[in-house]
């Protein structure tokens, strides 16, 4: 299979995209990243920091494909400002909350944000993508990657020092990516056909409603296995690591960064490896491939702990720029629909499998719960279901 031709991809645009990504899923990481704070100062149980994830992430998820619809129908370039403008909101929220229920409105806040960007961010990506589809929504993943890895190293030296209220000096960050947004959405109005109408039309399935749906079933599942283990390691990573091993929390923060940073890796390599070798095998591997390593990592050391888990977060991550765009090419025309429904499932899927760990790691112990995840992986055989899309 060779790779699309990528003389028109719009690399200005993916990167300005990238950057936006960076800026929004920074901020929405620093929740998580902050939780030992937050269980500190105002005694959390391991079941309402679950909670308060699920708050924030089904927010997102049960928005995102209704937002993803909307703007199939009727796109709106200048909602990406509104959507960090709810962010900037959240974060303020989070910065000065009183107590717990602040802690909610604040997760939700946030979770709002997050389900107004993504589906018209990811639309945008695919319209500068110039054809190279996977290679575009890599980049524009990446962005969100290399964010969500920042959430711990800027709580590990900014917020553990200076306490809850120091989020609020993340505001301007907010603001400048607002700054950014405004020139993406006139760009997006002025160029509101595809720069890549012919690619985008030799995609199109011939595959009978009922095998789509089969299809995107099997995805779906797909999508429960990879981002409930995610969840067990960006909610409660640091904490498993505490207990086990003894660490301080900054340490503990900076270990997460190191299984963040593979995350990021992964994202990049999923996409452009899917253009060259077609996105079912990028699946396959990516899924099932890490279950030698989950079932090895409740019973190493220290050293083989961080190793393993950044093996994993690089082999995870390239899946979900695969998933997305052999999607988005089972329902063509649906970019939006396809992006809010599995990043907002993304989303939804690991916040009610934080909420659920948590309650498990109440009950049974933070090491319980990275054994019972190791097994996950094995629903990646539901991969060989999958029709081959692409040589259709």
């Amino acid at each position: 299979m060779s790779r699309p031709r990528t003389g028109s991809t719009a690399f200005s645009i993916l990167a300005a995209i990238s950057a936006c990504h960076l800026l929004n899923d920074m901020i929405q990481s620093l929740l998580p990243a902050v939780y030992p704070i937050l269980k500190d100062e105002f005694g959390l149980s391991f079941a309402q920091l679950g909670l308060l994830t699920f708050v924030y992430q089904v927010t997102a998820s049960l928005l995102q494909p209704l937002v993803g619809l909307v703007t199939d129908r009727k796109p709106m370039p200048y909602s990406l400002v509104f959507g960090m403008g709810s962010t900037l909101l959240g974060l303020l929220t989070l910065a000065w909350a009183p107590g717990f229920p602040a802690l909610l409105a604040g997760g939700m806040l946030l979770g709002f944000g997050s389900s107004v960007f993504h589906p018209e961010a990811s639309r945008i990506a695919r319209q500068a993508s110039g054809g190279a589809h996977g290679l575009a929504q890599s980049l524009f993943q990446v962005g969100g990657n290399l964010g969500s890895a920042l959430g711990p190293l800027l709580a590990a030296f900014v917020i553990l020092p200076h306490g809850q209220g120091s989020l609020s000096w993340f505001a301007i960050t907010a603001l400048a990516g607002m700054v950014v947004m405004v020139r993406l959405g006139s760009w997006q109005r002025l160029n509101a056909k595809p720069r890549a109408s012919g690619r985008q039309s030799a995609h199109r399935t011939e595959l009978p409603a009922g095998h789509v749906a089969r299809a995107v079933g099997i995805l779906i599942a797909l999508i429960v296995s990879k981002y409930v283990y995610l969840a067990s390691i960006t909610s409660y990573y640091i904490f498993y690591l505490i207990d086990r091993f003894g660490l301080s929390t900054g340490d503990a923060q900076l270990c997460l960064f190191v299984f963040l940073a593979a995350v990021a890796a992964g994202t990049v390599i999923g996409g452009p490896v899917g253009d060259r070798i077609g996105r079912k095998t990028v699946i396959w591997v990516s899924i099932l491939g890490i279950l030698p390593f989950t079932l090895a990592l409740p019973y190493v050391g220290l050293t083989a702990t961080v190793v393993l888990s950044a093996v994993i977060g690089l082999a995870l991550a390239s899946a979900f720029p695969a998933i997305v765009v052999y999607a988005q090419e089972l329902l063509p025309g649906r970019v939006g629909l396809v992006s809010g429904l599995f990043f907002g499932l993304a989303f939804g899927v690991a916040g009610i499998g934080a909420a659920g760990l948590g309650l498990v790691a109440d009950w049974r112990g933070i090491g319980f719960v990275y054994s019972a995840c190791s097994f996950l992986p094995l629903l990646g055989l539901l991969t060989v279901f999958l029709p081959n899309v692409e040589r259709r």
